[in-house]
């Protein structure tokens, strides 16, 4: 097992690639940038060289109901993209890699064998190293993309997530900011799509995504990770189900407690706020937690 630079091991490091990797891989036919960005505009400002982009809104969810890209659409898209299944998939994106970690998500419930976050994601590139980017198109050669089924033990529906809320096995991580979690605000300023009530899951606890990163963007190192969420009663013993608003910023904590601390049981609920808050007599909490079990 690799160790990262502090001699922290994380469970599965081979998930995380460094700013290096990627500049020394941009031309490397085995490998496909992903970039996965909050604002959908970004990727045409400028990217990273031979970077393809995928729109978070018209292109991973369903464009008629609610849902995530379905197997038959996303083969559609890795294939008109010259994504193979034998690529070695890299995502990032801004905020940190919200979205991209929700892509990553996306990926794995539907099978893809090698995929990758490029740790601290556009902050890092841009911000912090001031690396390249081009606004040039990148077009690869069709491939024709076969997707696994469903992995389903890697998503939470409502139904699964009211039985969690009395299950002591479980434990459900509210990632979304404290304001959020009590109820007194329903989105971050500047998004839109909301619920009609505020507050929280019943039982749930609030470790904010934030918690899990560092200045850079980059992951914190895994005893610092493994201390936050075991101080809320988050244990590789219980069953986890994380949540947000709409499910980018849980995929990002699932991929931590699930790749980097390596939790066997993790599913996101990509439902999340903007469901259970307008469901009618979904129980809701408001106010801060109570104490860890």
């Amino acid at each position: 097992m690799r160790r990262d630079v502090l001699g922290s091991a994380y469970a599965h490091p081979e998930v995380l690639v460094e700013t290096d990797w990627v500049a020394a891989h941009l031309d490397d036919p085995g490998v496909r940038l992903v970039e996965v960005d909050v604002d959908t505009a970004q990727y045409d400002k400028g990217h990273v060289p031979r970077a393809i982009g995928f729109n978070w809104e018209r292109q991973l969810n369903d464009q008629v109901c609610r849902d995530i890209i379905s197997q038959r659409d996303l083969e559609a898209l890795l294939s008109a993209h010259g994504v193979g299944n034998q690529h070695t998939l890299v995502c990032y994106g801004d905020n940190n890699n919200w979205f991209a970690a929700f892509a990553f998500w996306i990926m794995k419930v539907y099978g893809h064998a090698d995929v990758r976050l490029m740790n601290g994601g556009r902050k890092k590139w841009v911000f912090v190293e001031g690396r390249a980017l081009t606004t040039d198109r990148v077009t690869n050669p069709p491939t024709s993309y076969v997707a696994k089924p469903a992995d389903q033990s890697l998503r939470a529906y409502r139904d699964q997530v009211l039985e969690a809320c009395t299950d002591a096995r479980h434990v459900i991580v509210d990632v979304r900011s404290p304001e959020e979690f009590t109820g007194e605000i329903l989105a971050p300023p500047g998004l839109v799509e909301t619920a009609q009530r505020g507050g929280h899951i019943p039982g749930a606890r609030n470790i904010p995504w934030e918690e899990a990163v560092q200045e850079d963007g980059t992951f914190k190192l895994a005893d610092d990770l493994r201390r936050a969420y075991a101080g809320k009663g988050i244990t590789r013993g219980r069953k986890v189900v994380t949540y947000c608003r709409i499910g980018e910023r849980s995929a990002h904590t699932w991929f931590v407690l699930k790749y980097l601390l390596g939790f066997p049981h993790v599913s996101n609920y990509d439902g999340s706020w903007t469901e259970w808050g307008s469901v009618v007599r979904a129980p809701i909490d408001r106010g801060m937690e109570s104490r860890p079990e």
